[in-house]
């Protein structure tokens, strides 16, 4: 005789624990599942620190608004001659590999979320363009900049690995100037600023950092700080790099030529 469809089984001994723990395994999200977090807050700190580092090395090139000296003594401090009692250029060849490690990380990572082909691009073009949202564009325009960075900050970084001894007044601005760099470093100026300034807007908005009872408040003040950080520092390094061609186009009849610090030009004087 079988059993009316309506009625259930009682459940063996044991059953409903295993079926509580499989439904709470269930739940718990598994280690493959958290990889894509992961990966997410390791772009978000590789981007964070190759900001800092930019900020940081505008405002040591731009020392050359202050002074060829100042700028010589800068260089030579990163060369750690104050340290260790004579300069060792080796040392910003280190720091070029580094960031330059670092980079190609940040770009590794942030490429998961680029288009991966033309339909994607299509769609998301489609949807930007229906969408018309201010911050959505903004990440278009870093994917931009993003990947004009890799080719032109590469080309930079490659320079300061091969030689680091090539890092002062005279021979900065003999290769802004006489080696035609200016061009190269025209566009990077923007790209990497543009970049740079749209990562932390992004940034402050995705950890909330500056985070009130107020979001739409906090973004209009956020996209002001954005605004007013690209137009101070893309200021700054124009100036900057006027600075260098300005020596550069003084110097090149003397091409070669290395800078001769104020003490050492005082001694030879004696």
């Amino acid at each position: 005789m079988t059993k009316p469809a309506h009625i259930i089984a009682p459940a063996l001994p044991g059953t409903r624990q295993r079926a509580n723990g499989a439904a709470s395994a269930h739940h718990q999200p598994s280690d493959s599942r958290r990889w894509p977090a992961r990966l997410d807050l390791l772009q978000s700190l590789s981007g964070m620190l190759l900001a800092l580092f930019l900020i940081a090395h505008m405002f040591f090139v731009s020392s050359i608004l202050i002074s060829q000296e100042a700028f010589y003594r800068v260089a030579r401090f990163f060369e750690g001659g104050w340290l260790l009692g004579k300069p060792y250029p080796i040392l910003v060849s280190f720091v070029a590999a580094g960031i330059t490690a670092l980079l190609v990380l940040h770009a590794w990572l942030a490429l998961r979320k680029f288009p991966a082909g033309y339909r994607q691009y299509r769609a998301f073009v489609a949807h930007k363009n229906r969408l018309r949202h201010d911050d959505t564009s903004l990440w278009w325009l870093q994917v931009w900049t993003g990947f004009a960075l890799f080719f032109m900050a590469t080309i930079h970084l490659y320079d300061m690995l091969t030689q680091p001894d090539m890092i002062g007044p005279f021979a900065s601005a003999d290769r802004v100037w006489s080696g035609n760099m200016w061009p190269l470093y025209l566009m990077l100026l923007f790209a990497v600023e543009l970049h740079g300034s749209i990562g932390l807007y992004r940034l402050a908005l995705k950890w909330g950092w500056f985070s009130s009872d107020k979001p739409d408040a906090d973004r209009r003040r956020l996209r002001h700080v954005h605004h007013l950080f690209s137009a101070f520092f893309i200021t700054l390094g124009l100036l900057t790099l006027i600075a260098y061609i300005n020596i550069g186009r003084e110097h090149a009849e003397h091409l070669g030529e290395r800078y001769q610090p104020v003490a050492a030009t005082a001694a030879e004087r004696r």
